[in-house]
């Protein structure tokens, strides 16, 4: 997304945070799904500490090559992907399929709480937008 100066570095962040949670869904339920499957092993995605990290890194604007651009900036989360790890079943017992049903049901939760809490922020954030483009109104 473009930054034409309306939307700011934290509206970029909660826009990327949503597509990770989207994602990071994805994944709790194909842990779900597989909790039967022989030799199955747990993922989760990780990507709260890169987006820490761009979110300190400094924006890179260009500069526009004629005064009726609007300046673009690269704010460092388009890029950000979450890195899908595995965790094998290390217990030696079973079938070797290393999915908790019910941790996955906590970070199921957890998910959809902070996935809620984005959702809210982003529409404030895009109804202070409206407010200011509306003069107020």
């Amino acid at each position: 997304m473009a930054n034409n100066g309306l939307i700011d570095k934290t509206t970029h962040l909660l826009q990327k945070s949503l597509d990770l949670r989207q994602q990071r869904l994805g994944v709790i339920a194909s842990n779900v799904a597989n909790s039967d499957t022989p030799r199955y092993a747990a993922r989760t995605l990780e990507f709260e500490a890169r987006l820490q990290q761009a979110l300190q890194q400094p924006p890179m604007a260009s500069v526009p090559l004629q005064p009726r651009h609007f300046p673009i900036g690269n704010v460092g989360f388009e890029q950000i992907q979450g890195q899908v790890e595995q965790h094998p079943d290390r217990s030696g017992q079973g079938d070797g399929n290393s999915v908790s049903v019910e941790d996955e049901m906590i970070a199921l939760s957890e998910n959809q709480i902070l996935y809620e809490a984005t959702a809210r922020l982003t529409k404030r954030k895009l109804q202070l937008l409206k407010y200011a483009v509306n003069d107020g109104r």
